[in-house]
């Protein structure tokens, strides 16, 4: 196909088919901004300068389901009210826009809002920091609409060992197994995106249903502890779970890893934290980038990554999860959500059927919800919900 061809055939798919995206931080975003004033960030209009989301984006980049983060950094000390009002945020943003997003907590929900040409809005929860080690926690976030949990964010917690962290329990605690059974029970996705590639094989031992990874890459690519080893995504098959790969330049293009690494030493440096995107910190990213040209991951970047996942783990385990305003660097092509097609365009050419792509975009990410909600509706015949504690099963 041509370059033309190409993406006009990926926006027909798209219309069909559209993009089930498993991670997007604008609550995080819109509370950093403008404390969640959804007046001073209207989506409804362009939001280029501010953000890498909005309607007009969504509609032009094929999105039809979003799982939006109500992720709240891990070193907050009161996060389960901040994730609670990251809940309510996205909550506001389904009540403002009800002709666009569609509230879904079901793989049934998110077909309806296909039909209907509405965005599909679910809430995934970024980090087991989320619910203060409290099972009964965990069952108040699932009843509030949340739909997957990441086991840890960037730093370990007291059941579980992060990527991006020096290991501490091993893996996951006895409770640790314990907060995936719950979520299993449930019917709450287990999310390995950010753990430790110990905590994702002790998950995968545990779980007695389908996982996801939200946002990450093939660590064969790209070399650094957030993406997916191959032994991991060999298992998934078997498993049946999805792993959906992010967009974020320092995860799926190596020389980015180092220049990175760098980038945030001098965050730190001028008193920052390394993920803070507010206006201030973004200038000393800024002038750091002019001194030290960063390397750039492009579309063809993202989809080496896809070529290899599919080779080792099979189209009915890909998904796609960009981490959108949870970024400060997107991939040429893939600027902000708009930036799918181009994606899409890029593997036609590289030979993906329309069948495969369908499974991609769509069909997987559906089909591990909904098989999270069976296993969980057998479970609940057999299994009461677990009041265990930290200090019963950890000691």
């Amino acid at each position: 196909m041509t370059a033309v061809s190409s993406l006009e055939a990926a926006r027909e798919l798209l219309r069909e088919f559209p993009v089930v995206d498993g991670h997007n931080d604008l609550p995080w975003a819109l509370r950093e901004q403008v404390r969640y004033d959804l007046d001073a960030r209207d989506i409804a209009a362009p939001q280029g300068a501010h953000l890498h989301t909005d309607l007009p984006r969504l509609r032009e980049g094929g999105v039809g389901a979003q799982y939006w983060s109500v992720y709240v950094r891990s070193d907050l000390p009161d996060a389960v009210p901040a994730t609670l009002e990251q809940i309510d945020c996205v909550r506001q943003l389904l009540a403002r826009y009800p002709g666009d997003l569609a509230p879904a907590r079901t793989a049934a929900d998110m077909e309806a809002a296909r039909a209907e040409g509405r965005i599909a809005s679910l809430m995934g929860a970024e980090g087991g920091h989320s619910i203060a080690n409290s099972l009964a926690t965990l069952r108040a976030l699932y009843a509030l609409g949340v739909r997957y949990m990441t086991l840890t964010h960037n730093d370990n917690i007291a059941w579980a060992d992060s990527a991006t962290d020096e290991p501490n329990v091993g893996g996951l605690s006895a409770f640790g197994r314990e907060v995936v059974r719950e979520m299993n029970r449930e019917g709450m996705l287990v999310d390995l995106s950010h753990v430790a590639a110990t905590t994702m094989r002790d998950a995968l031992d545990a779980t007695a249903a389908p996982v996801i990874f939200s946002h990450s890459s093939a660590r064969a690519i790209c070399d650094h502890p957030r993406n997916i080893p191959d032994d991991v995504l060999e298992r998934l098959p078997a498993n049946g779970g999805v792993a959906m790969v992010t967009f974020v330049p320092k995860f799926v293009l190596q020389a980015a890893v180092d220049w990175t690494a760098e980038a945030d030493d001098n965050m730190r440096a001028h008193g920052f934290h390394h993920l803070d995107t507010t206006a201030e910190a973004m200038k000393v990213h800024r002038a750091f980038e002019e001194r030290n040209p960063r390397p750039v991951a492009t579309v063809a970047t993202v989809a080496d990554h896809l070529d290899h996942m599919r080779e080792v783990t099979g189209i009915d385990h890909l998904g796609i999860g960009g981490d959108y305003d949870g970024t400060a660097f997107t991939p040429e092509g893939l600027n902000d959500v708009s930036g799918y097609p181009n994606l899409i365009a890029e593997l036609l050419d590289r030979g993906w059927s329309r069948s495969d792509l369908a499974k991609l975009t769509w069909q997987n990410a559906v089909r591990v919800l909904g098989a999270a909600e069976d296993v969980a509706r057998d479970l609940q015949t057999t299994r009461a919900p677990s009041n265990a504690t930290i200090e019963s099963l950890d000691g």
